[in-house]
Formats: structure tokens, C-alpha cells, sequence
């Protein structure tokens, strides 16, 4: 898929967790973890920058996604000055949980294209597609951005109904 394809799969993969953090009450962690989601969401794809770096290899991976969430998670950690792992560890939780889950975003994403993916890299070589559409489809591009924003219109009024 393409960027914009990109940001509505994060947006819909983050909506339920956003979702929960507004409802548990803090609707401005809830909005900066979305704008970090939809930040990371296009990030596999530097690996088309970067020469002798496969196109869909090594950051199209739940790997890639788990370190992304680590690296995040540490980020987190050292914006908010935690001088203890234990300390704010609800903040860490989220912050790997949403660093992992724009990576998964742009998995899920890529995987519905006939190029497809191999998640579990260097695991296993098995290649996994849906083979639903190009990844160059504009339709299929803006279609996924508007489920994305559809889920946000949907949680804000969830947030709003509950709170």
C-alpha cells in the first residue's frame, strides 16, 4: 500500500487502544499515541532508501515490529525521565504497544497485496499474501484510509458516550 493506505491502517489498528487509554481517562495520551501510530506507520518502507536492503525484507517483519515497539517503549521512558523500569510502567506498556502495533498496521496492510509479506523472517521464509489488490490501487488506498478514519469517528463517539 501506499502512505495513505499506511495511515488508515494505523489508525484502524490503533483505534481500540486509543479507545480504552480515553475512556481509562486520559484522552491526551489516548491522542498523542495515535499521532505516534500514524508517525511510524509508513516506516518499513525506509528500506527502499536504503540500498542493498530488500523491499519487504527485514522491516516487514514481527521482529521489526517488536524492536520498534522496545524502541519506543525506551523513548518513552527517557521523554518522561523514568529512572526505574518500574515506574511508570503502564506508560511503557502503551508506548511498546503502540510503537509494535504501526509496524503490524503496515504488515496488515502490505499483506492484502499481491507482493505480500514474510512476517517471521528469518524464522521462516514462508511468504504470506491476501492478493486482494495492488498496493498502487488509489481506491483500495483511500478505502483502507477511510476505515481508518471511520474507526477514529466511531471511538471519539464511544469517549464521548462513556465519558
Amino acid at each position: 500500500m501506499y502512505q495513505v493506505g499506511h495511515y488508515g491502517a494505523a489508525l484502524l489498528v490503533y483505534a481500540p487502544l486509543g479507545t480504552a487509554v480515553a475512556v481509562g481517562g486520559d484522552e491526551g495520551l489516548a491522542i498523542v499515541g495515535g499521532l505516534v501510530a500514524v508517525s511510524l506507520s509508513t516506516l518499513p518502507d525506509f528500506d527502499q532508501r536504503v540500498p542493498m536492503l530488500e523491499h519487504r525484507g527485514p522491516t516487514h517483519t514481527v521482529g521489526f515490529a517488536l524492536l520498534v515497539g522496545v524502541l519506543v517503549a525506551m523513548a518513552a521512558a527517557v521523554v518522561v525521565g523514568q529512572s526505574t523500569p518500574f515506574v511508570g510502567l503502564e506508560l511503557l506498556v502503551f508506548a511498546f504497544a503502540v510503537g509494535t502495533l504501526a509496524i503490524v498496521s503496515h504488515l496488515l496492510a502490505d499483506v492484502i497485496t499481491p507482493m505480500g509479506i514474510r512476517p517471521f523472517w528469518p524464522l521462516s521464509s514462508r511468504h504470506y499474501t491476501f492478493d486482494v489488490t495492488r498496493a498502487a490501487n488509489p481506491i483500495a488506498n483511500y478505502a483502507l484510509f477511510g476505515l481508518g478514519v471511520s474507526a477514529v469517528v466511531v471511538a471519539v463517539g464511544v469517549v464521548t458516550a462513556v465519558g
